[in-house]
């Protein structure tokens, strides 16, 4: 009771889509493969599990992919956004919501995990950001949400020729085994994409399940560990900065294959310890204003600049990580941490916008 749906292969939805296969399983709701028998295409369907909360989160997501339905007719920024092909509530076991959009490739996580080079080129790294920041204006400017859980699975690949598209299909079941490898960065296993099939590769924001608007926050909380937000951390306000703060880890996960901040437990300090102490080492001294300006920030600190249960700290530049860590020229570190710095600054107020990171001279050239 209140769970997941028990689906079977072969079952139909709203006498229209039949169940093909799954496709992955969250906390809040699983994904499939369906035929639409109307249209004979395939589309994802995702199942919300039954119990109360969780259909009030999918009726949010309804209304959050509505309006980017709408706003896209007057934005193009909108077609970085996964859309909204249809919703219907169905009453099985329990009653339980579908939502419905049309199927794109695997996660940016899945090209990454299958791409044995020490990240992603850099090239499309750039043209990825491009449409992940226009997504984010578009969803921050226009519609007035906060996406709250940008990170690598949530973003989308998508092939622009049914040849792509085909070849990325055959992928969608990478986390179950199925491997994709670009030629050249690996071996012969799997689907071979070409070099220049990369670059041919758009992205779209997906799972706006944890959204909110701007003027209503639903939840303290949000965001995945590695991705959260100094703001979100420390308990205080936050709005459509925590995204780009989001961004900013995104980015440099895609460009060198490794977290920027992954926070672990210890014996006497828990993860957000950690994660405090992490981006103070990579960031400096947080400002006494931010550190005390909630109640909550108590937590980890005794006295502006000290951490409660973390002593030790080894301070570390992003250029220097880039280069001894990375292998990469002074020239292209120092390149790549005056785009990342700016959407990491402490103060959200004073963060980079989605619009000024577009702006910025690394992601342009």
């Amino acid at each position: 009771t209140g769970g997941h749906h028990p689906m079977q292969e072969g079952e139909v939805f709203n006498t229209r889509y039949q169940v093909l296969h799954k496709l992955g399983c969250g906390a809040f709701a699983t994904v499939w493969l369906c035929q639409d028998m109307r249209r004979k295409k395939q589309v994802a369907v995702k199942v919300v599990k039954s119990r109360e909360g969780f259909a009030e989160t999918a009726h949010d997501e309804v209304a959050f992919l509505r309006c980017v339905s709408c706003m896209k007719k007057k934005d193009l920024g909108g077609e970085n956004i996964v859309g909204l092909l249809d919703d219907f509530r169905m009453i099985g076991e329990n009653g339980f919501h579908i939502l419905l959009w049309r199927v794109l490739g695997p996660s940016i996580r899945c090209l990454m995990g299958n791409y044995t080079a020490q990240g992603l080129p850099l090239p499309f790294v750039k043209k990825s950001l491009q449409q992940v920041l226009a997504g984010l204006h578009f969803l921050h400017k226009c519609c007035r949400i906060i996406h709250a859980d940008i990170k690598p699975e949530n973003i989308l690949l998508y092939g622009c020729s049914k040849r792509l598209q085909r070849l990325l299909m055959d992928t969608l079941n990478c986390d179950q085994g199925t491997e994709l490898r670009l030629k050249g960065a690996g071996g012969d296993l799997g689907n071979q994409l070409e070099e220049s099939d990369l670059m041919s590769i758009e992205v779209k924001i997906a799972d706006l399940g944890s959204a909110c608007w701007t003027y209503k926050p639903f939840s303290k909380e949000i965001q995945t560990q590695p991705y959260r937000a100094l703001e979100v951390l420390l308990g205080l306000d936050y709005g459509t900065p925590a995204d780009i703060w989001s961004t900013a880890c995104l980015a440099f996960e895609m460009a060198t294959g490794e977290c920027l901040f992954d926070p672990q437990p210890g014996k006497y300090f828990s993860r957000d310890d950690d994660h405090v102490a992490r981006i103070i080492e990579l960031l400096g001294r947080i400002p006494p204003q931010i550190v005390f300006s909630w109640n909550k920030s108590t937590k980890f600190f005794s006295r502006p600049g000290a951490l409660l249960r973390l002593s030790r700290l080894f301070p570390r530049s992003l250029p220097g990580i880039l280069a001894d860590r990375h292998g990469w020229t002074p020239r292209e570190a120092a390149a790549f941490a005056a785009f990342l710095l700016p959407a990491l600054h402490y103060a959200p107020e004073h963060r980079a916008s989605a619009a000024q990171s577009l702006r910025h001279a690394w992601i342009a050239a």
